[in-house]
């Protein structure tokens, strides 16, 4: 890679960090008229913590935009023809700057959303076994940050087996690793609370923070926030 492509590819993924870490949830929050979801449940900014703070429909605006920010992130490598170890350092930095966001003082969500927009870019077709995988496991537990952990290595797998089929880059193949690891790692403390069997429980009736437990409480009925 020559050194103008090469500092071309550091910009990009430097911006996917910052393109990540846009407080969306929060914004959304504010526009509702809620309270900021950083008050509520586990006092991250994702679609759940959303949900609880003004509601499905608001949250759903949240999630959606939180997804665009990981498809943005691998567009602009893609238009630019970086290749594809430029297009998954970037989708990796919008993860984190999602769950560590500049704008926020290094906090935020779990970095779910926008994982997802990422593969709708890269493999479109694991929709296909996310969405079941999270549906199924939030129905049958009532635990969201469980059915994120299991989507995200349901994917991880259906990546790799269609990246090692396909005969795909070692880019791909890393990111088969790299994105559930890093999914896996912002959720320590949801994993660490369904171990010990205070995780919190989705509630789709509540909302504006009513009975909603402060940032911490292990025994708030929200999920971990995406």
């Amino acid at each position: 890679m020559e050194a103008g492509t090469l500092a071309l590819g550091a910009l990009v993924v430097v911006a996917a960090f910052f393109i990540g870490g846009i407080p969306f949830g929060v914004v959304v929050a504010r526009l509702a008229g809620g309270p900021d979801p950083r008050t509520l449940g586990s006092g991250r900014t994702g679609g759940a913590n959303v949900l609880r703070a003004v509601g499905p429909g608001w949250a759903l605006v949240a999630g959606l935009l939180d997804m665009l920010k990981g498809t943005v992130a691998i567009l602009l490598a893609v238009w630019l023809g970086l290749g594809p170890w430029v297009e998954v350092l970037a989708g990796c930095a919008a993860i984190i700057g999602h769950s560590r966001s500049p704008f926020l003082r290094f906090g935020g969500g779990r970095g779910v959303s926008v994982a997802f927009g990422t593969l709708l870019v890269l493999q479109p077709i694991l929709a296909a076994v996310i969405v079941p995988v999270y549906l199924v496991t939030l129905l049958v537990t009532g635990y969201s940050s469980l059915g994120s952990l299991l989507g995200a290595a349901a994917a991880g797998v259906a990546y790799l087996g269609i990246q090692l089929a396909t005969g795909g880059p070692a880019a791909y193949i890393f990111y088969a690793f790299a994105g559930p690891a890093l999914i896996w790692l912002f959720h320590l403390d949801n994993i660490g609370r369904l171990l010990a069997g205070t995780e919190r429980k989705l509630d789709w009736r509540r909302r504006g923070g009513s009975g909603g437990s402060p940032a911490g409480s292990s025994t708030a009925d929200g999920p971990g926030s995406r």
